[in-house]
């Protein structure tokens, strides 16, 4: 049975035996195939699923530019069985990143920002503390995690945001940074981060089921996060972003101003109330209940893809990034000794048999886990999105069985 003929019948179950025969044959693996997950992993996955504990699964893939592949598993909560359908929204958690830094190198492109220009320039937020580096910290260092800043401070409604380390001089992961950058955005397009973002990328890139924000619409398309099995906790697990935007969503609804047009200080004067809305510790400070580019895209995997296509093809339209600038994201920003993996401008870089690759996971509340790996010499992308804990074992082991690629990423 071919596999499209396979795929239109729907999928039974079948052994692991054959699963990974197309990584560790002794033949060698065929560079010229495509990334579309192969008819033994299909048949199998219903079973690696229920054995992980990931109740739904979705996967889409690009060949020759394109969104060619995509497929939904399982369900959106475990407990209520609602299918995954194509229309289904994942937290896409910091996979959010890379589609945010597309659209800054867009305002690069259009003069509107400059790579190595001081985010002071365009905004100097209130919580930043004291520090001569923070001057220095560029609009490059964000997009290739060089600020020296935190990934997130532990009280950010009492701690000053500094860096450690001068900027450029260390990798320091660090979702603040892009949230700082974002308030950059906001001050130069006079918008919100997803007003922005759909009139630069979403719309154009024909992304109509993505938003950075929140409304009951998207609420009832979106995945929950379910435990890992060995997790005995009772009930569905902490959500995250989804409770505390629900803890804003009476105050958006009380202003008539939806979230996803709150700019910063929207979230600062909504805060007294949303905390008041929300479980302790949910709601902190204003970038709690606030679109954010670190972290809160909601997308379908046909919609990352889109991005992902543009990112790895080679003929871009007049609305997308210029070839150079293109060129530059997935160039190499920072050289340190001793790294196996390179940062370019929103992703991550590793050198593999078949050259580099550029990639980026994300991981939202413990239990939301997601990944996209592409090739732009193939102009080739895979992403895969997950409602679990152990998401990150799963689409480990889908990418290994699809790519042939065993990246060191995987060890970390």
């Amino acid at each position: 049975m071919s596999r499209r003929h396979l795929l239109a019948g729907g999928i039974g179950l079948a052994s692991l035996a054959a699963w990974p025969a197309r990584v560790n044959a002794a033949q060698p693996w065929n560079d010229d195939a495509d990334w579309i997950p192969g008819d033994a992993l299909l048949q199998d996955l219903p079973r690696q699923m229920q054995a992980l504990g990931v109740p739904g699964i979705g996967i889409a893939v690009v060949e020759a530019g394109r969104l060619a592949w995509s497929r939904g598993f399982g369900v959106t909560h475990a407990e209520r069985g609602t299918p995954v359908e194509d229309g289904t929204l994942w937290e896409a958690a910091s996979l959010s990143k890379p589609v945010f830094a597309y659209m800054v190198m867009q305002l690069v492109d259009r003069g509107e920002l400059a790579l190595d220009a001081p985010l002071v320039k365009y905004v100097r937020p209130a919580y930043l503390g004291q520090s001569p580096w923070i001057e220095r910290i560029a609009v490059r260092d964000v997009l290739r995690h060089t600020t020296g800043l935190p990934n997130w401070r532990k009280d950010p409604a009492n701690e000053w945001l500094v860096p450690a380390v001068a900027p450029g001089t260390r990798v320091d992961y660090s979702g603040e940074a892009f949230v700082w950058l974002q308030l950059a955005v906001e001050a130069v397009t006079g918008e919100s981060l997803d007003q922005a973002m759909h009139r630069l990328l979403f719309a154009p890139a024909g992304m109509h089921d993505s938003s950075y924000g929140w409304d009951a619409a998207l609420a009832a398309r979106s995945v929950y996060g379910h435990r890992a099995p060995d997790d005995t906790q009772p009930g569905m697990p902490a959500q995250g972003l989804r409770e505390a935007w629900d803890a804003a969503q009476p105050v958006a609804d009380q202003w008539g101003k939806p979230l996803s047009s709150w700019r910063y200080a929207d979230a600062e004067r909504a805060l007294p109330q949303a905390r008041a809305n929300a479980k302790p510790g949910v709601v902190n400070w204003p970038s709690d209940i606030l679109a954010n580019s670190a972290a809160s895209l909601r997308c379908t995997v046909q919609d990352y893809a889109r991005l992902m296509a543009l990112v790895v093809h080679a003929a871009p339209a007049a609305w997308e990034l210029k070839p150079a600038t293109r060129a530059a994201m997935l160039a190499s920003q920072i050289a340190l000794p001793g790294r196996w993996t390179e940062k370019g401008l929103g992703w991550n870089l590793e050198a593999t048999r078949i050259g580099p690759v550029l990639y980026h996971s994300g991981s939202n509340a413990g239990v939301f886990k997601t990944f996209a790996l592409g090739d732009a010499a193939r102009q080739r992308a895979i992403v895969i999105m997950t409602n679990a804990a152990n998401g990150n074992v799963l689409y480990r082991r889908i990418v290994r069985a699809s790519t042939g690629l065993d990246l060191l990423a995987f060890d970390l």
